[in-house]
């Protein structure tokens, strides 16, 4: 049996079980884990904001060791340092033969099939076809990525999500240069990355916006040249850094309309305006048609980063061994299965940055 925080209806508290968790079958891998991070996007399953299947185990970022491999699996054994891939394309749709594997038709396939059980025999789902809320899981092959030498195995989940995100955001969404200026509006473990990514980057200045003063030396820890609280006047604070144009490029990581909005006014003609926060179905953004002309902005939304984990981790593991990508800075908390709720609080009131479950 294994230790799991499960989620038996949206809006119902976590409960700690014991779940009976098979062994691999055929292409199927068993992986005890190191760590799993706290994702918004858990908070949002857990609410109802986003829907699963129930009962469910949540939690999608989380790095491991391989501990069974099931018949005519190849690419890991036990034994082996393996970071857990949320969203694994198949590799023959038609999203991916355009090269878009981020908006694979087959990804979440596993989320909507039990993986487990509990001592009664119900079926147990697992969170976006991971379930990393526990102490082992069990996955598809392809939902694995060997984790490259150098990086801290624990540390290394955030790479599972928050970090792909990130990066992706400003090097494959946005594209990025080396001189333009970025602004960053909310600052949880996502947006701490985009910090990072746009430092990277080379970008400047590098503006953070948070509705919470505490998140200031947090923000310019991971890059941030610059930090404004959010209110009804930072469209206008941007531009009063920026020669009075707006960004060249902005950054939406808390998923509202309201934000989404801001960011969009921060933009400068001509500038693009990312969106990579989740938002919920009823929370409407609106243009008007003159400004769509005028501004000649680019919106556009940016899916898991627009990565491509396989290839892009191993980019990403370099950047942390050469020091420009620091991961345990995003790790604010380090916490048990038992705190994962006291976690969703602090995500909610916008405290804190990434935090970390640390499995023994």
């Amino acid at each position: 049996m294994v230790r799991a925080a499960l989620l038996t209806a949206p809006g119902s508290p976590l409960e700690l079980v014991e779940i009976d968790l098979p062994a691999p079958g055929p292409g199927q891998v068993r992986v005890r884990l190191a760590a799993a991070g706290v994702c918004h996007s858990d908070l949002s399953l857990a609410t109802g904001l986003l829907r699963a299947a129930t009962p469910v185990v949540l939690g999608h970022e989380g790095s491991g060791t391989v501990t069974a491999v099931g018949e005519g699996v190849d690419s890991v054994r036990p034994g082996d340092a393996v970071v857990l891939n949320w969203a694994p394309a198949c590799g023959t749709c038609h999203l991916c033969s355009l090269g878009e594997p981020w908006l694979c038709e087959n990804s979440g396939g596993a989320s909507g099939r039990p993986y487990a059980a509990l001592a009664d025999g119900t079926a147990v789902y697992p969170g976006l076809g991971v379930a990393a809320f526990a102490e082992e899981t069990l996955v598809a092959e392809r939902a694995l990525i060997p984790l490259p030498d150098g990086v801290p195995l624990a540390s290394a989940a955030l790479l599972g999500c928050a970090v792909l995100t990130g990066y992706g955001a400003v090097h494959n969404a946005a594209r990025v240069r080396a001189g333009e200026s970025v602004v960053v509006l909310g600052l949880g473990g996502v947006g701490l990355a985009v910090l990072q990514a746009a430092r990277i980057a080379g970008a400047g200045p590098i503006i953070a916006v948070d509705v919470t003063p505490e998140k200031e030396e947090l923000a310019r820890r991971h890059g941030a040249t610059e930090f404004l609280l959010s209110d009804d006047r930072t469209a206008k604070a941007v531009r009063q850094l920026t020669g009075g144009h707006g960004a060249d490029h902005a950054f939406e990581c808390a998923g509202r309309a309201s934000i989404i909005r801001t960011a969009w006014s921060s933009t400068r003609r001509g500038g693009r305006t990312t969106v990579v926060g989740i938002g919920g179905k009823e929370d409407l953004v609106s243009f008007s048609a003159l400004e769509v002309f005028h501004f000649a902005r680019t919106l556009s939304a940016c899916v898991f980063g627009n990565s491509d984990p396989v290839a892009d981790l191993p980019v990403l593991a370099e950047h942390v061994r050469t020091g420009r990508l620091d991961l345990d800075s995003l790790i604010t908390d380090r916490i048990t299965l038992d705190d994962i709720p006291a976690a969703f609080d602090r995500m909610a009131a916008g405290r804190g940055g990434r935090s970390l479950v640390v499995f023994p």
